[in-house]
């Protein structure tokens, strides 16, 4: 990659997933094409916005949909939304607790790094519940004036012990208030795509565009009500308005389409197979490797069926050894580091990402590394 070459950086083979930290999901070449194309010509971005949402609404059988710059960037329009109805005036201060309701309310056990986007919608969080256990009575105590959304967050990776999304849904629409969907990492299954709004009645639903749908990386997805679909638009680009800073382009916007339509037709069991024989693969090789125990799992760190390898190395000093030649080797590759109490215990290995050849390299480095720590 001459690009990359020319700025003094390598890049890696990514066996640890579609994390922003690694620029996401890699574009099939009908994604780089449509944004390729979007990007020779001008267009008006309201009429572009509004035609790509009746178009996504399709694909994904919802009633609207909205392109946004990436998942946290749609739960800031989602609560912008809701807060104002898409009138700029509703929200005249910032960060806004001048102007009811500014309050989202949020399991305990949905807690997570990225709900800090609430803060730029003027949102503050209030919580419910704790780590072992949720009551209805809570939620239905949690709602006041103050109340804008409940987000909820989907996930078998999550503690669970929150209230089912249909309970949360029922308790809150018998309130007035709307439920926004955080499901940034939740595909696949496909399903998904309509599964929360759609089929569960959640008012919006907001995926990563950069992630398993194969999308831009600096891309999001926000489908449900017509209303508040409309609502976020008219707090984002192309007006100057609040989320004006959270502009999505063009290309981005092209790119998504093709990706969605991409994804939505794949046979998603057959690239089931195709990662679950890498997997297999990676187990045969590791299995008999002294120190290390060797265990397929049938999900990614995002609870969703991308099944990965997982090594253990109970000596949290030789597992940190393993890391770092992993870390310094050449191909580079990156893996998913498995951390208790600040102690390396081993690692994951995904196939999500991999090209063709990459796996052989994958095992061959971390054989190595391996090799190398005793």
């Amino acid at each position: 990659m001459a690009f990359y070459q020319d700025l003094g950086i390598s890049t890696v083979i990514n066996a640890k997933g579609t994390f922003t930290a690694l620029g996401g999901a890699l574009m099939s070449d009908e994604v780089l094409a449509a944004m390729n194309e979007a990007a020779r010509c001008s267009i008006d971005m309201h009429e572009l916005h509004i035609a790509a949402g009746k178009r996504l609404a399709q694909l994904t059988q919802n009633e609207a949909a909205y392109v946004t710059s990436g998942c946290a960037a749609a739960l800031v329009l989602a609560v912008l939304a809701i807060r104002n109805n898409g009138d700029p005036s509703g929200i005249i201060s910032f960060p806004g607790h001048a102007e009811r309701p500014f309050e989202v309310v949020m399991h305990t056990a949905h807690r997570i790094p990225y709900d800090s986007a609430l803060a730029l919608a003027g949102a503050t969080i209030r919580q419910i519940g704790n780590a072992q256990q949720t009551f209805e009575w809570e939620l239905e105590a949690a709602i006041t004036k103050e109340t804008a959304a409940v987000l909820y967050v989907p996930g078998t990776h999550l503690a669970q012990v929150a209230l089912p999304l249909d309970v949360v849904v029922a308790i809150a629409h018998a309130r007035g208030i709307p439920v926004v969907v955080d499901a940034a990492a939740q595909l696949p299954p496909v399903e998904n795509l309509w599964s929360f709004t759609r089929d569960q009645g959640a008012d919006i639903a907001v995926f990563s565009g950069g992630k398993a749908l194969g999308g831009p990386q600096a891309s999001g997805l926000m489908v449900g009500r017509t209303d508040l679909i409309e609502a976020a638009r008219q707090n984002g680009a192309p007006y100057q308005r609040w989320a004006r800073a959270l502009k999505v382009g063009k290309e981005e916007i092209a790119g998504l389409i093709t990706a969605v339509s991409r994804f939505v037709s794949l046979d998603h069991r057959a690239v089931h197979q195709d990662w679950l024989k890498t997997v297999q693969s990676w187990h045969a090789a590791f299995e008999d490797t002294p120190g290390v125990i060797a265990s397929i799992e049938p999900t990614n760190e995002a609870g969703q069926p991308v099944p990965r390898l997982h090594l253990g190395i109970s000596n949290p000093e030789r597992a940190r050894k393993v890391l770092d030649f992993i870390d310094a080797s050449n191909p580079r590759v990156m893996v998913l580091p498995d951390m208790r109490n600040g102690q390396p215990h081993g690692l994951w290995l995904t196939p999500e990402i991999l090209k063709a050849g990459e796996p052989g390299n994958v095992q061959n480095v971390v054989l190595s590394s391996i090799d190398q720590s005793k």
